[in-house]
C-alpha cells in the first residue's frame, strides 16, 4: 500500500461524551488507520476503544444507505424494501400533514435517542421540522438519563445547560457517586483520558471517594470505595448537608454574597443525621461524618453524581444535595472545584433556559421540561384514547424499545400507530416499526462541530471538522432530512417554511458573535477552526459567578420549594432493603447503549450481558456461575446468565444496559450474535422519580429464580 496515495484527516470521536481528536488516514473511501491526535488540548492524544470503531460503523453492511418502506407480505407479516427518496419524503410529509390535519398537532409523538446531541445536523435542524409541529408529545432519552441534572440547574442557577464542570485537573478531593467514568469516559462532564487524570490527582496527593453499589472500574482504582444501597444515595448526601450545618463547617466564602436560601436547607436537614442514614444506606455513621470533614476541609474539592444518582426514584433530590455541598462547602466557581464552562458556542447564551411543569401527560400526569413530557408516559399516550393520543410517532437516533422502561410494552404499543417514521441509519428493534425509515449519511460522510459537549468540557476548546469522505450520491444529511421535510409539511398545510441553512453557516455564525468572536482577540470562525484542525484551546475554566448565573437576579437559589417538599416524600418511601434483590445497570468502555453492539471490533472477547451478583448471595441461594436465572418485575422478566462477583454489594444485582437484538425484522447481524436481554424488559415505567419525571431504572426490586430451585 503506497503512503503517497494515501490522506491524513483530522477528527473528533463523536461516540460518547468525551470528544477526543483523532487523526484518521484513508486510502480512497477505505479508512486505513485512525489514532488519536496528539495536538488535541483536551483529549491530548487519548482514545478508547470506541475510536477505531468508526471504521466499522462507516463501512457496516448493514447501514441503511437509501430510504426503506415497510410493506406488508402476509397477516401480521412485514418486510421493508429500499425507495428513492422523493418517494420516501413524500410519504412521510404526506402522513404528517394529514395526521395533523385530522386529529391535531398532538397527535403526532417524537422520540429523540442520545445520539442526536453527536450529530450537530440534528441539534441544528429539527426545528425545521418541527416548528410546523409544537406537539407536547414530545419525548427523549433525557428523561431516561440525566434530566435530574438540567432540573436542578434550571432551579438553582438559572438555565437547564448550566452544569458545574468537575475540575479534576487541580482538585484535592473529590467525592464520586452513581458514576463509573473510566467506562463511559465522563458523563455530564466531558473528561478524556479520565484514568491518567484521576491517577494524577492521586500522585499529588489528593483522594478519590466512590460511593457505588458495584465496585466499579473507577471504584477500584479510587483511594476508598463504598458500597450503598441503591436508590438510598439521598439519604447519605443529606446527612453529609446535616453534619456541615452541625459542625460548623458551612463555609460558602464568596459565595455567600450572592446565595439564598442555606437557612432554609439548615432547616430541612436538622433531624437527617448521619446515625439516621446508617440503617437506610449501610454506610457507617462514622464514614459519613469524616467524609464531610474531609470534603469541607480540602482546599479545592469536588462532589459530583452521575447515572446511578440521577436515575433513581429520588434523582433530582440527589442532584440538589449534591450543589447543596458544593456550595456550602465553598467548592462552586472555585479552581479545583466544580465550575462553569464558557464554550466558543455558548448555548447557555444562545438558548432557551428551559422550563419544568407548565403542562403534563394526559394519562399519568407527569410534568413536562423543556416542552417533553417523560418517556416513561409514551406507551399511555399512544394507547389513552381522546384528545391529543399519539396516531403518528417519529423517532430519530433512538432505540426506545430497548433503552427506556417496559421495552416490551412499547414494542407492541408501535404496532398499534397508524404510521410510523424514523430517521435513522439502523433497521433496530425501534425502526422495525417504521412505515419509512430515513437513513442520513455515515458520520464521516459529514462535517462536525461539538454544540453539545464543549458545553461540558473540563477545558474551554473548539474544534471543526470536515467531513472525511464525500457525501455519495443519492445521499441525505440529517438536516437536510429535517429540512426537505419541513418543506413539504408547510406546502401541505400552507405554511411559511424556514430557510435551509447549512448547519456550518450557522455555528460559524455563532462563533464570530460569541465570547471569542470577532469583538475578541481570538477572531474565532468556522475558517479559523479549519486552519488549527487539532482544535484551539480557550484556557482553563476560571470563576465566573455572580455573572454567569442566569437567575433574574444572577443569585443561586438553594431553597427550591418542590425538592424541600421532596424531602418529606423521601422520608415516607424510603425504606431499608426488604427480600427483594436491587437491580442496577452497568456499562463497558466498548460500548455506548443498543446502537454501539453491530460492530465485530466492539463486541469481541468475553460475553458482558450477565447478571451479576454478589457470591455471599449467590451461595445463599444455592445456585453458582453459569446458572440461567430469571430476573422478574412487575412487568415482566428476562433469563441471564449468572456470575458470582465480588463487584457486587450484597443484595444488589446487576445487566448491562441495551442488549435484546436478534428480535424479527432487524438487520445487525453482529449485534444478532450478542443478542443478550434487555434490561428494560423488566424496568418499569411505574416506577419513576415523581419530581422530575426522570425514569428509576437503578435500584428496582426484582426476583429472582432458578428454573428447577426451591
Amino acid at each position: 500500500m503506497s503512503e503517497t496515495s494515501q490522506q491524513t484527516h483530522h477528527r473528533v470521536c463523536h461516540l460518547c461524551e468525551a470528544m477526543c481528536g483523532l487523526i484518521i488516514r484513508t486510502e480512497g473511501s477505505t479508512v486505513v488507520d485512525i489514532r488519536g491526535d496528539r495536538n488535541d488540548p483536551l483529549s491530548r492524544g487519548h482514545v478508547c476503544p470506541k475510536a477505531v470503531a468508526l471504521k466499522d460503523i462507516h463501512e457496516d453492511p448493514d447501514r441503511l444507505r437509501k430510504p426503506m418502506r415497510r410493506v406488508r407480505t402476509a397477516p401480521g407479516e412485514y418486510r421493508h424494501v429500499e425507495i428513492e427518496w422523493p418517494e420516501a419524503l413524500d410519504l412521510a410529509a404526506e402522513a404528517l400533514a394529514s395526521t395533523i390535519q385530522r386529529h391535531g398537532v398532538d397527535a403526532v409523538g417524537a422520540y429523540f435517542g442520545n445520539p442526536s446531541v453527536h450529530n450537530y445536523g440534528m441539534l441544528t435542524h429539527q426545528r425545521n421540522l418541527f416548528r410546523h409541529i409544537r406537539t407536547r408529545n414530545r419525548f427523549s432519552a433525557t428523561s431516561v438519563d440525566q434530566l435530574p441534572h438540567h432540573l436542578v440547574s434550571l432551579w438553582c442557577f438559572g438555565h437547564m445547560l448550566l452544569s458545574p464542570i468537575p475540575d479534576v485537573d487541580r482538585t484535592d478531593y473529590f467525592l464520586m457517586l452513581g458514576a463509573n467514568p473510566l467506562a463511559s469516559n465522563g458523563s455530564i462532564w466531558t473528561v478524556p483520558d479520565v484514568r491518567k487524570r484521576l491517577k494524577d490527582l492521586k500522585a499529588r496527593g489528593g483522594k478519590i471517594v466512590v460511593v457505588d453499589p458495584r465496585r466499579t472500574e473507577t471504584a477500584a482504582l479510587a483511594s476508598e470505595h463504598l458500597f450503598i444501597r441503591p436508590g438510598t444515595d439521598a439519604a447519605f448526601l443529606l446527612a453529609i448537608i446535616h453534619t456541615l450545618f452541625r459542625d460548623k463547617l458551612v463555609a460558602p466564602g464568596r459565595l455567600a454574597d450572592f446565595t439564598d436560601g442555606l437557612d432554609e436547607v439548615r432547616d430541612a436537614v436538622r433531624d437527617l443525621s448521619p446515625e439516621w442514614a446508617e440503617p437506610l444506606t449501610g454506610i457507617g455513621a462514622a464514614d459519613t461524618v469524616r467524609i464531610a470533614h474531609e470534603l469541607a476541609g480540602a482546599d479545592a474539592g469536588i462532589c459530583y453524581g452521575r447515572m446511578g444518582v440521577s436515575t433513581q426514584a429520588f434523582g433530582a433530590l440527589c442532584q440538589w444535595a449534591i450543589q447543596v455541598i458544593n456550595v456550602a462547602t465553598g467548592h462552586l466557581d472555585k479552581p479545583g472545584g466544580s465550575l462553569f464552562t464558557r464554550p466558543a458556542m455558548d448555548q447557555v447564551v444562545n438558548t432557551n433556559p428551559g422550563g419544568f411543569g407548565r403542562f403534563t401527560s394526559r394519562a399519568r400526569g407527569l410534568p413536562e421540561f423543556n416542552y417533553e413530557l417523560p418517556a416513561v408516559t409514551m406507551v399511555d399516550e399512544i394507547r389513552t384514547p381522546g384528545e391529543g393520543q399519539i396516531r403518528l410517532m417519529f423517532t430519530g437516533a433512538g432505540n426506545p424499545v430497548l433503552s427506556t422502561p417496559n421495552g416490551r410494552a412499547l414494542d407492541e404499543a408501535l404496532e398499534e400507530v397508524d404510521f410510523m417514521i424514523s430517521v435513522d441509519p439502523a433497521l433496530n428493534e425501534t425502526t422495525r416499526h417504521a412505515d419509512v425509515i430515513l437513513p442520513p449519511t455515515s458520520p464521516l460522510e459529514h462535517d462536525h462541530y461539538d454544540i453539545a459537549f464543549h458545553n461540558l468540557a473540563i477545558r474551554n476548546t473548539a474544534r471543526y471538522n470536515p467531513a472525511v469522505f464525500d457525501k455519495p450520491e443519492g445521499s441525505l444529511h440529517d438536516w437536510e432530512i429535517f429540512s426537505a421535510l419541513g418543506e413539504r409539511v408547510a406546502a401541505l398545510l400552507g405554511l411559511d417554511a424556514m430557510p435551509s441553512v447549512p448547519p456550518d453557516q450557522l455555528v460559524d455564525a455563532a462563533l464570530r458573535n460569541g465570547p471569542y468572536g470577532h469583538d475578541t482577540p481570538w477572531q474565532l470562525s468556522v475558517e479559523k477552526l479549519k486552519a488549527n484542525p487539532s482544535g484551539i484551546d480557550l484556557g482553563a475554566l476560571e470563576p465566573s459567578c455572580p455573572e454567569r448565573l442566569q437567575t433574574p437576579d444572577q443569585r443561586i437559589r438553594l431553597a427550591v420549594p418542590e425538592v424541600l417538599e421532596d424531602i418529606h416524600r423521601f422520608h415516607r418511601e424510603v425504606a431499608e432493603a426488604g427480600e427483594h434483590y436491587r437491580l442496577i445497570g452497568r456499562r463497558h468502555v466498548r460500548d455506548n447503549n443498543s446502537w454501539m453492539h453491530n460492530h465485530q471490533r466492539l463486541m469481541k472477547g468475553k460475553p458482558r450481558c450477565q447478571l451479576l451478583m454478589n457470591p455471599g448471595d449467590v451461595a445463599k441461594e444455592g445456585w453458582q456461575s453459569g446458572k440461567v436465572v430469571t430476573i422478574e418485575s412487575r412487568v415482566g422478566s428476562v433469563e441471564a446468565e449468572l456470575l458470582a462477583s465480588d463487584e457486587m454489594m450484597p443484595g444488589v444485582v446487576s445487566l448491562p444496559h441495551g442488549y435484546g437484538h436478534g428480535r424479527r425484522g432487524t438487520r445487525a447481524a453482529v449485534a444478532s450474535r450478542h443478542a443478550g436481554v434487555s434490561c428494560n424488559d423488566v424496568t418499569d415505567e411505574r416506577y419513576v422519580d415523581q419530581l422530575s419525571g426522570n425514569a428509576a431504572v437503578n435500584g428496582l426490586p426484582v426476583q429472582l429464580s432458578v428454573r428447577g430451585s426451591a
